[in-house]
């Protein structure tokens, strides 16, 4: 892509999301706030973790993000028996008795991870460490991922027997934590219209692999002034019991608090958040915006904060305020 500016960049950027957006609704009814976090990890080079029950649409979210974007999509299904050679891939002895590496489902550019926390934590990690390092090491060869490489991680958050929950060291490389709820009434009519009905949407590609890698590249130049920096930094400083910054409710109801990953994921994902929307520069509001999603599954509440019924989203919300 030749822009002569990085502003006729941005500019463009947030005319695209808005053509992505109208393509996605086509198929997806509803859930704007889902999609719109999706595709901010995806532009943030972040990965996202969804919460939400069986049917609703976790699966056509995915794939239907991966077709307008022109991207190879990838769904593995988490089962205790899953191996890690079953996501990464293996080494076979072929015809000519040479071992050659067949490559696993991680070898895509959207990876579906569903339902993670159903298979043993040596077969996570061996998904974790693709999503952080990018690459897969077999047999003492290292293979670099596609690029660009965004893996979705489902949860369902109803059945917790026979689940090897997430550790939380595990749940930081997750830039967010997204809940997926139900649809409305209107929207839930209008899914079973289109689903009913016999009739497929095709959909066109918006974007391509080349594009969103410039994206990626255009979002991490966006400026940020020092009192939108020192403001997400603090947000994430009051969530740490014990410490100087220390807001009284995180010395009262947390356990443990957000550590610097939070911090840098606030920043780029308020940076991508203010592009998307036609800003030049992204302000407090953008970080507010997507605070929730970065520090929900970052913050550990402690048995009074559960026998009180004061939620994570309450505790975030009360530290956004000051």
């Amino acid at each position: 892509m030749n822009y002569k500016t990085d502003v006729e960049a941005i500019d463009n950027f947030a005319e695209k999301y808005k053509i992505l957006c109208d393509e996605i609704s086509r198929v997806i009814v509803g859930q704007h706030e889902v999609i719109k976090n999706v595709l901010v990890s995806i532009f943030s080079r972040g990965h996202c973790l969804l919460i939400g029950v069986p049917g609703l649409a976790k699966t056509l979210l995915v794939n239907t993000i991966a077709k307008t974007l022109g991207l190879k999509y990838s769904r593995i299904q988490f089962t205790p028996d899953l191996m890690p050679s079953d996501i990464i891939g293996t080494e076979i002895l072929d015809e000519n008795r040479k071992f050659r590496f067949v490559r696993g489902p991680v070898f895509a550019n959207i990876i579906l991870a569903d339902e993670i926390n159903r298979t043993p934590p040596k077969t996570q990690s061996a998904l974790l460490e693709s999503m952080q390092e990018r690459s897969v090491t077999a047999a003492g060869k290292t293979y670099m991922l596609d690029d660009p490489f965004f893996v979705l991680a489902t949860q369902n958050p109803i059945e917790q027997e026979g689940t090897y929950p997430l550790p939380e060291a595990q749940l930081d490389r997750f830039m967010f934590n997204v809940i997926l709820d139900y649809p409305t009434f209107k929207q839930e009519v209008m899914v079973v219209k289109n689903t009913t009905s016999g009739m497929e949407t095709k959909l066109d590609i918006v974007l391509e692999a080349k594009d969103i890698i410039f994206f990626q590249n255009l979002v991490r130049k966006v400026p940020v002034t020092d009192n939108v920096m020192e403001y997400a930094v603090n947000l994430v400083s009051k969530t740490r019991p014990g410490t100087q910054k220390a807001h009284s409710w995180a010395n009262e109801y947390i356990n443990w608090g957000a550590g610097p990953r939070a911090s840098q994921y606030l920043i780029i994902g308020a940076k991508c958040n203010a592009a998307l929307n036609g800003k030049y520069a992204p302000d407090i509001e953008d970080v507010n915006e997507i605070a929730y999603s970065v520090l929900s599954h970052r913050i550990v509440r402690n048995f009074k904060a559960e026998a009180e019924g004061i939620k994570t989203d309450d505790i975030i919300l009360k530290l956004s305020e000051q």
